[in-house]
């Protein structure tokens, strides 16, 4: 009877420990699990101190804008190094680092103090991890650092001409990775187009497909920091590219534009403000629940469209928009939980809005800085960095209620990763592991 006891109990903790490992979460791209922003963890920690709740911290070579990617108890980041441009992988568990790989020379600095040329955050599969740089860098590499191949985007698709670096994080689906590359001559009556989606083999780099994107973009129009994203929903599939004044969704297969809609700077009907030349894209859009929320830029508006009206040109079609409101994030991507959608403003402002509807149901000052991440939400908060180092916690609902603000002693603008019952932070000198 004993023995059997013995047996029942250790399965009971085999099932307990195997339930409790099937919840946790890695974050193995800029925005999560679901490329959604969400992690599905629970009990993540809501305050914490330089002295407190914080399990290590692991000094950085340099700076870097590129969020981390947890993978198999790995992180993976890119960094700046005394002007070189480097990928790392540290142990998830103690923050030592395990390599460091040099990739590119010539890191430089994006907006003085805001960002550098390691803003595009890595993918993996748990086999490899693809980085790549501003500079127009993309790399394979192993899980130990080792490089596979390299090659520079500018060389073989056309020379990146973009104000302050490519920022776009590639996505990796299957054996492929994604590449959008939308930029431009930044000269007045150029017409010249140099927007482009790109399919590569994953394991060779090799080109499978280049679609060229064309648009009416002009001036400083024709450049985008956002980042492309593959959305599933039932039988359909497609790739969601965001810059030069419209959104398109591309075919997996082909590259083949399946549909588009542009006049989002204006004066249209979905922007009446006048036409702005230096409405450059930087916050990617959100897909999610049959809606896809699409941000804007400066003081244009945000547009909600129904996945399932979206054909071919819908830039004038009123049955695929949902509504539109007149206030954007100009940087950070929206987050949606349940029947609300929070906007993050530049300004350290959060804007909450009905998801049926767009109306507002609170504008309110987290904290008075700039804010050029992206928040994350985990188990009833949302978690959000800024340029000063505080890192805010707000509890979602139609109440605005700010939880705690916590400050890591340098500029964050890669956005928050949980993974593992851990939140992970990264500033420009350091990595930390709260928990």
């Amino acid at each position: 009877m004993k023995t059997r006891f013995r047996q029942l109990v250790t399965i009971f903790t085999l099932a307990v420990s195997s339930t409790a490992v099937s919840y946790a979460d890695d974050w193995r791209q800029w925005r999560g699990p679901a490329n959604d922003g969400h992690s599905t963890e629970k009990g993540i920690v809501k305050a914490w101190s330089l002295d407190s709740n914080v399990k290590w911290k692991t000094p950085l070579p340099g700076r870097g804008g590129s969020t981390p990617i947890v993978v198999d108890g790995r992180i993976y980041l890119t960094s700046g190094d005394a002007g070189d441009l480097v990928a790392m992988g540290l142990s998830a568990d103690s923050g030592k680092v395990l390599w460091k790989t040099k990739l590119a020379s010539g890191d430089q600095p994006a907006r003085g103090d805001e960002g550098n040329s390691a803003s595009a955050s890595p993918v993996s599969d748990g086999k490899h991890v693809w980085v790549f740089f501003s500079n127009g860098t993309l790399a394979c590499l192993t899980i130990d650092g080792k490089e596979i191949w390299k090659f520079d985007v500018g060389e073989r698709f056309g020379t990146l001409d973009i104000q302050f670096g490519l920022t776009s994080t590639p996505v990796l689906d299957g054996d492929h990775l994604y590449l959008q590359l939308i930029h431009g001559r930044m000269q007045r009556g150029d017409n010249t187009r140099t927007g482009q989606v790109i399919k590569l083999e994953k394991d060779s780099g090799k080109t499978v497909w280049v679609h060229d994107r064309v648009t009416n973009a002009d001036f400083e129009c024709k450049h985008s920091y956002a980042s492309p994203f593959i959305h599933r929903e039932g039988k359909s599939e497609m790739l969601v590219v965001h810059g030069a004044d419209c959104i398109t969704s591309h075919d997996l297969a082909t590259g083949k534009e399946l549909w588009r809609f542009a006049e989002l700077n204006g004066p249209t009907r979905w922007n009446p403000k006048q036409n702005d030349p230096t409405f450059r894209f930087v916050a990617s859009p959100l897909i999610t629940r049959g809606r896809v929320i699409v941000p804007t830029a400066k003081e244009g508006p945000l547009v909600s469209l129904k996945l399932d009206q979206l054909k071919g040109d819908s830039s004038s079609n009123p049955q695929a928009v949902a509504w539109v409101s007149p206030k954007t994030p100009d940087v950070s991507i929206p987050v949606a939980v349940e029947n609300y959608i929070y906007l993050l403003q530049k300004d350290g402002r959060l804007q909450c809005v009905e998801w049926d509807t767009g109306k507002e149901v609170y504008l309110q000052r987290v904290h008075s800085s700039q804010h050029r991440s992206s928040p994350v939400y985990a188990d009833g908060h949302l978690y959000m960095a800024s340029s000063d180092g505080t890192v805010s916690v707000v509890q979602v609902g139609p109440e605005f209620k700010l939880i705690s603000s916590n400050n890591v002693g340098a500029p964050v603008t890669a956005s928050p990763v949980i993974s593992n019952g851990t939140l992970y932070i990264r500033s420009f000198e350091a990595i930390f592991a709260i928990r």
